[in-house]
């Protein structure tokens, strides 16, 4: 009896787990397509709208978009005042500006590094080793 139970339970995992196996992956494939489609109309025409101002603005070509003559008039009157108050001209002053950033040459604090050439190396390195056959009560 007590193989039987192991046998169906071993039977019962297998068809499990495959099944399992299955629904993830149609349910994944679910949720993207479900994902893709809106189902809020609000969010729909929130998008919708999104994609009629970049069609738009393609169109008008950098421009205010469905501006009238009286908000372009507007719009050029302050960039007149603009570049009447602070020495701006031109319509480079509407763009954000480009920062272009360097690093600088660090020096270390505190420490002071003397790069020797080998010859220069070689000769302190013999006069030490002269200074080390002296004894050490001989100046």
């Amino acid at each position: 009896m007590i193989m039987l139970s192991r046998a169906s339970l071993l039977a019962c995992r297998r068809v499990l787990s495959v099944s399992a196996k299955r629904n993830i992956g149609v349910s994944a494939v679910v949720c993207q397509k479900a994902q893709t489609t809106v189902a809020d109309p609000i969010q729909k025409l929130f998008i919708d709208k999104i994609h009629e101002y970049s069609q738009k603005s393609k169109a008008a070509g950098g421009k205010l978009v469905d501006a009238s003559p009286a908000s372009e008039k507007l719009m050029a009157d302050e960039l007149e005042k603009i570049a009447r108050v602070y020495g701006a001209k031109g319509e480079s002053f509407t763009r954000f500006p480009t920062f272009n950033f360097t690093d600088p040459d660090l020096e270390p604090v505190g420490v002071n590094v003397d790069i020797k050439k080998e010859v220069e190396v070689e000769a302190e390195a013999a006069a030490e080793a002269e200074d080390d056959d002296r004894p050490y009560w001989q100046p």
